[in-house]
Order: C-alpha cells, then sequence, then structure tokens
C-alpha cells in the first residue's frame, strides 16, 4: 500500500514540476520574485526534506530520491538565487526538524510518513491545478 502511494505521490510530483515550468513568467512580481503557490511550493519542499530524513531512516533503501526530487524542483522553479535559497531553505528546515526529533525509526515516525506521502501529493495536486481566471 505505502509503494503505490509512494507512486502516487512521485507522478503528481512530476507533473507539479511539469506545470509550473509552463507557468508565464507575467504570473511572476519582478520585484520580490514570488507567485501565488509559494506558500504550498515550500510548504511541499519542507515535506521533501522530512521524508527524505525518515525514509531514510526508516530503512527505505530509496537513496538520494527524495533529494532528487528536491533538486528537479529547485531547477524548475528556482528562477533566481533567492528563489532557489528558499525552496533549499525549506527542504533543509523539514530534514534537520525530523532529524532532531528521531533518533531511530518508530511507530510515530512511520505514521508521519505516511501522511506527509499523501499531504505533499495533496500539495502536488493542488500547485498543478489549472488555475481559474478571475471573473
Amino acid at each position: 500500500m505505502q509503494r503505490q502511494q509512494l507512486k502516487r505521490t512521485l507522478a503528481v510530483l512530476a507533473g507539479a514540476a511539469l506545470a509550473t515550468l509552463a507557468t508565464p513568467l507575467t504570473v511572476c512580481h519582478a520585484a520580490d520574485d514570488t507567485r501565488p503557490y509559494d506558500e504550498k511550493l515550500l510548504h511541499l519542499s519542507e515535506i521533501l526534506g522530512s521524508v527524505h530524513y525518515l525514509r531514510e531512516l526508516c530503512g527505505a533503501e530509496e537513496g538520494q530520491l527524495w533529494r532528487t526530487e528536491m533538486e528537479a524542483l529547485a531547477e524548475s522553479e528556482g528562477t533566481t538565487p533567492l528563489r532557489r535559497a528558499r525552496l533549499v531553505a525549506s527542504f533543509n528546515k523539514g530534514y534537520r526538524s525530523y532529524r532532531r526529533t528521531y533518533q531511530t525509526c518508530t511507530t510515530s515516525a512511520e505514521t508521519a510518513i505516511g501522511r506527509f506521502l499523501t499531504e505533499g501529493a495533496d500539495l502536488a495536486a493542488a500547485i498543478a491545478a489549472p488555475k481559474k481566471p478571475a471573473p
């Protein structure tokens, strides 16, 4: 079951990355380089960091899978050094937060992984969803 959820999450993340690549640059505010979905994107980055740490801790043997997903996200969305730094900082925040909390894989850590996979998939879907034009 968790493998299916993992595959779904990866597919949604890949779709979100591709969808954001297609976002016109006119959506970006030149002065502060923000986009309407940045809050969700930064939270997704934090979730990727948390999942990267926890899956490794719990013996998932996925190597750098989640870090690689984050690199792809930063590549597509990190259009300026500041934007890229924000994304990476969010990933690192998630990783470090759970590294401080968990030194061994516990039932609680496994529950957190499941919740993060679900939340990450939901966030990625929300980011990738077509935006309705304002009336």
